[in-house]
């Protein structure tokens, strides 16, 4: 008899266990539970340890505590404001106390006398006595064993902890014969000192001990990793099989004519990234590399280095970015960069010719448009920068060796297409993705998990570290209006940005107004101020952030129109509004338009008066480091955010957690490879295969089998 496969699991209806009839069939469709898989990875929410827990005699007044308990008598009345309350005395042998539930009429049917419970709670002295107000509940029936597993009830469809329990023994049981198929290779599994995949769903659903069934966990998680990971592996494999890319020539003299021109060294980061997608560039394979970098820490010198590479070897480097605004700025930038490198033309009488880059954007129209078209064509422009119009038809390459990409984080298939078409016959160019949004590295693991990444985690010299300050409440915010007139009075500039109103534009612009009517009127009077916010017509935009640019603006009031990219290196204040409503990173991208130049600046983070913490804030004060930040962020907000924004495929993730199992997606990867690349078709491993077929939806799969 062969083992069990999970495809198995799948094609078993769960009325096959015992007790499931129509009605308890109905209730489990409602919860999502078809099959006795689908049972079987309906993992417990929590365990009850009854070796444990306290018990009555040792509930102390303002601790949390778990007792289990039985109900002793239930009293449900109507009170005031007819808000109903639910009393119910319980005990163990030790003694007995008091529960009270407000506005949950249920809990009178739910608390049947004699009935064993777990609950979890804070008691309160009450009347002499002790009482839980509105504890948790967890209905245990008579169950025996030492640890009581509680699964996800669901008052609606009438499923209680102990019916799934019984029906997932049942099922367990009936596996206990043939056992279960693993997909994991056995070297893999020792190494790791993972249990058997049998005996993992056996311990989480029946632990004898805590100990048992952390160990299941941790089999299970890093088989749903495993699973995200070899997906991820085998799709960025067969991307670089199927194509074919251009060997740069990287021994070229332009990127050494660059460093030689710049007025600062490298940082090691810059350097040690530099030879990364030099190794890649210089390789059959198409680049995909994610260049994560922090506020100010120099990715625009990696991209341009990327490109002259490009370059040097006879082909051209595009650069696209989200906005044509960041266009614009990145083309002014990148011209600085470049502003004394010329290029060896062996065809030209001075023995070289000027680097030439141009903006596409909208903007530029008519014959200048038809000329930088011409240029883009023959091959006579060395690097284009615009928006993804760039990438679209009409705009021809004559030989497009390296892109990079902006702050465009998911740079999808579509547009990998899109640059295939630009290439040379079947050459696909190389692609750099650039991110300002430090991504914690598990994370970038999992949601960029198809391309090889970079990190810039050093600042370059001559960046002054920025000093966070949390205003809390109108008392301490004086503080932050007394350093903008310091700061002005002593020739900087300022920028006060306003809060985000999820609502409605309109009234984000309104707030913006107050703000600048106010700061105009009472705590700025006498500077010199201007408003900018996103309903503005852009030249109107353009001529406000031109006269902050040459100084005739000493404070900008703006919502957050300025998140990215805004250049000012004498802006050296920044406060911002009602900061509890922005998320971590955003408030940390926004504090990164300040300290771009050699003077000292501060970053005021304003707040309504809160008692207590505000770990948010707390965080920003102590530390610029966005990757420390973004740890932070993911520990704060759980992994969900960051979920959703990938693909989908990753619900599959019901027991790991990329911020708890941070060493697993680790090991996950390394497995994934070790599983790939001697196999990339997964020939050798027919049952993980099943299962990425079977786990997957359509989506996944049709990047994953179509090659």
């Amino acid at each position: 008899m062969s083992e069990i496969t999970l495809r198995e699991l799948s094609a078993i209806g769960v009325d096959r266990l015992k007790g499931v009839g129509d009605k308890k069939l109905a209730s489990l469709h409602e919860v999502g539970v078809d099959t006795v898989l689908d049972l079987l990875t309906t993992y417990p929410r929590r365990w009850v340890d009854r070796t444990n827990e306290c018990r009555v005699s040792d509930l102390v007044a303002g601790q949390e505590a778990l007792v289990l308990v039985a109900v002793r008598s239930v009293s449900k009345r109507v009170g005031r404001n007819r808000r109903t309350l639910v009393e119910a005395v319980v005990g163990d042998g030790s003694g007995r106390f008091h529960v009270v539930f407000f506005n949950q009429p249920w809990r009178e049917k739910q608390l049947r006398e004699g009935a064993q419970v777990a609950l979890f709670g804070k008691p309160e002295v009450y009347r002499g006595g002790l009482q839980m107000t509105n504890p948790i509940v967890d209905m245990i029936g008579d169950r025996t064993n030492r640890i009581v597993p509680i699964y996800p009830q669901s008052e609606k469809a009438s499923l209680s902890t102990w019916e799934i329990a019984g029906w997932v023994e049942d099922a367990l049981k009936r596996c206990e014969a043939r056992g279960l198929a693993d997909p994991l290779p056995s070297g893999a599994r020792t190494r790791l000192g993972l249990i058997g995949r049998h005996q993992a769903l056996r311990q989480i659903h029946l632990p004898e001990t805590m100990g048992e069934k952390e160990l299941a966990r941790r089999r299970l998680a890093f088989d749903e990793l495993l699973r995200v990971q070899t997906v991820l592996v085998m799709r960025k494999r067969a991307l670089e099989r199927d194509s074919l890319g251009i060997r740069h020539d990287i021994d070229g003299e332009l990127v050494g004519r660059l460093r030689a021109a710049l007025p600062y060294e490298l940082t090691g980061a810059q350097r040690k990234a530099i030879a990364e997608i030099e190794v890649d560039l210089a390789g059959p394979h198409p680049m995909h590399r994610l260049l994560q970098g922090d506020v100010g820490s120099g990715k625009t010198l990696v991209a341009v280095s990327a490109m002259l590479t490009a370059v040097q070897g006879g082909h051209q480097g595009a650069l696209m970015a989200p906005t044509e605004v960041l266009a614009e700025q990145h083309a002014s930038g990148v011209r600085r960069l470049l502003a004394g490198v010329t290029v060896p033309d062996p065809g030209n009488l001075f023995g070289d010719r000027p680097l030439r880059v141009e903006l596409l954007s909208n903007r530029v129209t008519g014959a200048e448009r038809r000329e930088v078209l011409a240029g883009i064509a023959d091959g006579t422009v060395d690097i284009a920068i615009g928006t993804h119009a760039l990438i679209q038809e009409g705009v021809q390459f004559h030989s497009l060796g390296v892109v990079v990409v902006d702050e465009q984080h998911r740079f999808g298939v579509e547009q990998r297409a899109a640059l295939r078409a630009k290439g040379d016959g079947d050459v696909v160019p190389d692609v750099l993705v650039m991110t300002a949004t430090p991504i914690p590295r598990t994370a970038a693991m999992t949601v960029y998990g198809d391309l090889d990444v970079s990190v810039l985690d050093e600042l370059p010299p001559g960046r002054t570290p920025i000093v966070t300050k949390w205003a809390n409440g109108p008392l301490m915010e004086q503080g932050a209006w007394a350093t903008v007139r310091e700061e002005v009075a002593a020739g900087r500039q300022a920028y006060v940005v306003c809060p985000l109103i999820e609502e409605s534009e309109k009234l984000e612009v309104a707030s913006a107004q107050e703000t600048y009517e106010r700061l105009h009127h009472d705590e700025l009077k006498g500077l010199r101020i201007a408003l900018l916010h996103g309903r503005m017509p852009s030249a109107e935009k353009e001529a406000v952030m031109d006269r902050f640019r040459v100084g005739e603006i000493d404070v900008l009031v703006a919502t957050t129109v300025i998140e990215v990219g805004v250049d000012v290196p004498n802006a050296t204040v920044m406060v911002i509004i009602d900061a509890d409503r922005f998320g971590i990173a955003q408030l940390h991208q926004l504090r990164g338009r300040v300290g771009r130049g050699a003077h000292a600046s501060t970053c005021w983070l304003v707040t309504q008066e809160v008692e207590g913490r505000n770990p948010r804030v707390e965080a920003l004060v102590a530390t610029t480091d966005g990757f420390e930040l973004a740890e932070v962020d993911l520990d704060l907000r759980g992994e969900g955010t960051l979920m959703n924004t990938a693909q989908k495929g990753r619900s599959d993730l019901r027991l790991a957690s990329l911020r708890r199992d941070r060493e697993l997606v680790v090991l996950a990867r390394e497995v994934a490879f070790e599983i790939v690349d001697p196999d990339p078709m997964l020939d050798d491993h027919p049952l993980l295969l099943d299962e990425l077929r079977l786990l997957f939806t359509a989506d996944d799969e049709a990047f994953l089998f179509k090659n």
